[in-house]
């Protein structure tokens, strides 16, 4: 089957919401699951794919391809005031092992290929979007507004391909699938995209360019020289990719223009990792980021606080490999590290003038004193400790010195005996 032309791919999709039907035919209870948003990926899908699995398709690294923005129009709520909407087109990977490491994997891919991107919007082909944005530092990652009311494609370009995150070994190496996700969100009240109102998403590999269509036409003369019991194992060959219904993003909750938020400093004895059972979805998700667990973000995208606390050690092992299932299990089960060293501070009251002598028993009985924990024995640990205690940033603690013999002040550096 010849890889369909563009003129193809724009032709209306049979779309469920899409079809001409008679009122008295369709249910309200039809209506109310009739999806509010479709995407459509202008490219043809893999034939070698058994029936029941998700979709394959193929694509060329650098060439445009368009993805079909559909909003059902049966859907008032986004017509009134023809408000526009926010979408955030990601490429990501599909498996496991690599999501736990993505961060490192992009790095890597952005020092390899300088001045490059993952992911790119061609804006002369795109029809319906305005104020199309691609971040310098995400570069898996676009957005843009849309109109639900009307036509909307965009057309995208990945230039990454699936080999180059597979462990390099004889040539000949099996490329890693992608996931391209969409993330669509809507204002609220102070124009801000951050209400959350649909996620999708396809598999996908990228091949050099020409690659993707000598693989589909190997793909389809594997299945033509099977069985025709054999090739009922098979899904066709669709024209075009629709995306399915997913989970959205771990980040989809916040603006991309957002500044990101301050971390909440722990308060100096606060020592133990706590997740409370009744924390939220949304809880869990600030807890693991704030406890350096934000790898594993996307694996517990639907956990609660109650869903974590009954993974088991071994549970946690499998999922995040020994070194980080340990700590986690340690901060779930709110496992103290023992201080090596204790110090007991307290702040002085701050005199009006110079009348009178300084009374330093009467001052600081009336502050309480503050425990600071010290697990390194360093200067540095100690700087940081004080200045989240005096609520400072750590450059403008400019010494630290302790009183001596003789009331002399020695400086503090290095190692704290």
């Amino acid at each position: 089957m010849p890889v369909p032309s563009l003129a193809t791919c724009r032709e209306p999709l049979a779309l469920p919401f899409l079809k001409q039907e008679e009122p008295n035919s369709i249910s309200t209870s039809a209506e109310q699951h009739c999806p509010s948003f479709q995407y459509a990926l202008c490219a043809v899908t893999s034939p070698a794919v058994k029936q029941h699995e998700e979709t394959l398709t193929y694509l060329n690294q650098g060439q445009s391809y368009e993805i079909r923005m559909l909003c059902n129009p049966k859907m008032g709520e986004f017509a009134e005031g023809r408000k526009l909407l926010k979408s955030v087109v990601r490429v990501v990977f599909h498996d496991r092992r690599l999501q736990y490491t993505e961060h490192q994997q992009l790095e890597g891919w952005r020092w390899s290929r300088p001045g490059d991107r993952i992911l790119d919007i061609d804006i002369p082909m795109s029809v319906g979007i305005l104020e199309p944005h691609i971040h310098p530092t995400l570069l898996n990652t676009v957005e843009f507004l849309w109109d639900p009311t009307k036509r909307t494609s965009v057309f995208v370009q990945v230039h990454c391909i699936s080999t180059e995150f597979t462990l390099r070994k004889n040539g000949g190496e099996k490329g890693v699938p992608f996931r391209i996700q969409v993330d669509t969100f809507r204002s609220n009240e102070k124009d801000e995209h951050v209400e959350h109102l649909h996620s999708a998403s396809c598999l996908i590999k990228v091949f050099k360019p020409k690659g993707a269509d000598r693989k589909q036409k190997t793909d389809r003369e594997k299945i033509e020289k099977q069985s025709l019991q054999e090739r009922e194992k098979y899904q066709p060959s669709y024209e075009s990719t629709m995306l399915t219904e997913c989970a959205p993003w771990p980040e989809a909750s916040s603006s991309l223009h957002s500044p990101p938020a301050t971390p909440s400093l722990v308060s100096p004895h606060s020592f133990k990792l706590q997740t409370p059972e009744s924390a939220s979805i949304l809880e869990t998700q600030q807890w693991l980021h704030k406890n350096r667990f934000s790898n594993y973000s996307r694996v517990f995208a639907s956990y609660t606080g109650s869903d974590l606390l009954k993974l088991s050690r071994t549970d946690l092992v499998q999922i995040c490999g020994t070194a980080d299932g340990i700590r986690l299990s340690n901060a779930l089960k709110a496992r103290c590290v023992r201080p090596r060293l204790i110090l007991y501070v307290s702040r002085e009251l701050e005199t009006n003038g110079n009348n009178g002598p300084h009374n330093p028993t009467s001052s600081k009985s009336k502050l309480p004193y503050y425990e600071l924990y010290l697990e390194e024995l360093t200067a540095t640990e100690l700087t940081n400790k004080l200045a989240e205690l005096l609520s400072l940033p750590a450059n403008q603690i400019q010494q630290v010195s302790r009183q001596g013999p003789t009331g002399i002040h020695i400086l503090v550096s290095g190692m704290i005996k």
